[in-house]
């Protein structure tokens, strides 16, 4: 909104700063910071006064009681925090964004359906699994119809010394969404570019080749570009879903996916940034996304939000964020990794969420087929999700978080790394 307003009014002395990308991110992480330190500490006393407490069940885990009626549903804060600071500074036309805020509103809205449910029906199943995954469903297939067919995403490429230019996009993308070639003019200098949408993404450790999803399809025949949403979609899907759950799962001990969270999308708001520049994005070798830039400003926001989140919810926690929170942060995190061009890397980047996520579903397996071999169940783990089997072993929970804080940050340099290593 501040941006438009100022873009209005930019003859007026300083409304210049507000064109200016950096400065509107580092306003966005103010406001974010100062409205989850004020607005959260009103918040956690109202939902006191309203008993909105959790229900700690009993894992034999050590400091368990002392957490038992701490508020929950303190994601509100989180999602305020993103949401009030990114309309105000970011360009609300932008396509990004506006699919970055569906995703923040709409899986802030599961989980908060979900909190609901367990506190105020007093049923501790919450939502249904299957009612929360068609949720997370239609947030993936949201973003990925928008991905695929918006004319707004858009790849931007040099075009050099090629002679039949007026049938270019015809050639070399006869099944983009969209594809145009234009003619920009820049410091006095011409250059040909075309613009086109094509469900393509970076590869890690390789320079010069881009991973087209359709190429899937190739077994097909001829035409066969066309059908692409057929595997681009359900892997958005999937991605969103996984990831979202994965946030979910690891939010069980004080701090731990709120920082974790914050650590993984100041690397993807990092990228956003790169990948909307274009001298970066040329040196660097990676795709050119115009507009993608003004993540800077959304990311910023959720960096604050979860940085002043963590005043309250670091060891001992004042209050939890509940599935209003983490279903949020994870599906946001999918999402900026998604629209940046870079979900390959999810497995790198956000390492403990997959660990969490897997020793899960190694538990529960491995469970399942010795009680049906043996007749009796084994486990691998102390304890699933990861965290308690460290809590088991009886290492502070604390001493968790920072260990796992330290690993997610090494993970991100390693991630940050893969720009140059190819």
């Amino acid at each position: 909104m501040l941006y438009h307003l100022f873009e209005l009014l930019k003859d007026l002395p300083g409304a210049g700063l507000f064109q200016f990308l950096t400065f509107r991110a580092a306003i966005a992480l103010i406001i974010s910071l100062l409205i989850s330190l004020a607005f959260g500490e009103k918040l956690i006393d109202r939902l006191r006064g309203l008993q909105v407490r959790e229900t700690v069940r009993n894992l034999g885990l050590a400091g368990e009681k002392k957490k038992q009626g701490t508020p929950t549903m303190g994601g509100l804060i989180i999602l305020a925090a993103i949401l009030v600071p990114t309309i105000l500074m970011a360009n609300l036309n932008n396509v990004y964004i506006m699919l970055l805020l569906f995703v923040t509103v709409w899986m802030g809205f599961i989980g908060f359906t979900d909190d609901y449910i367990k506190v105020f029906k007093r049923n501790k199943g919450g939502l249904r699994g299957r009612t929360k995954i068609i949720g997370q469903v239609i947030a993936g297939l949201v973003v990925g119809i928008v991905m695929y067919l918006s004319d707004g995403v858009l790849i931007r490429s040099t075009i050099t010394d090629h002679p039949d230019i007026a049938n270019y996009c015809q050639k070399h993308y006869p099944h983009a969404a969209h594809c145009e070639v234009v003619d920009i003019e820049k410091e006095g200098k011409k250059s040909m570019y075309v613009n086109y949408n094509a469900p393509v993404t970076n590869v890690p450790f390789l320079k010069t080749y881009q991973f087209d999803y359709r190429s899937v399809l190739v077994f097909l025949g001829e035409g066969y570009q066309k059908w692409a949403f057929l595997i681009y979609i359900p892997i958005i899907i999937f991605i969103i879903t996984a990831v979202s759950n994965a946030a979910n799962l690891t939010d069980g001990i004080d701090g731990l996916a709120t920082g974790l969270s914050a650590i993984a999308v100041t690397v993807l708001g990092f990228f956003a940034y790169l990948s909307g520049n274009l001298m970066f994005a040329d040196y660097l070798n990676i795709m050119y996304l115009p507009q993608c830039g003004e993540l800077l400003v959304f990311a910023a926001a959720f960096i604050g939000a979860c940085t002043g989140f963590l005043w309250y919810n670091a060891y001992p926690a004042q209050v939890f964020m509940g599935d209003t929170g983490s279903l949020a942060l994870g599906g946001i995190i999918a999402t900026l990794a998604i629209v940046v061009r870079k979900e390959l890397l999810i497995p790198l980047l956000c390492g403990i969420f997959l660990l969490e996520n897997l020793s899960v579903i190694i538990q529960v397996s491995y469970f399942k087929y010795t009680k049906r071999k043996y007749g009796e169940g084994r486990r691998v783990f102390l304890m699933s999700p990861l965290h308690h089997h460290y809590q088991k072993k009886g290492i502070h929970e604390s001493k968790i978080v920072a260990r796992f804080w330290i690993v997610g940050l090494l993970l991100a340099v390693l991630t940050i790394v893969t720009l140059k290593v190819r």
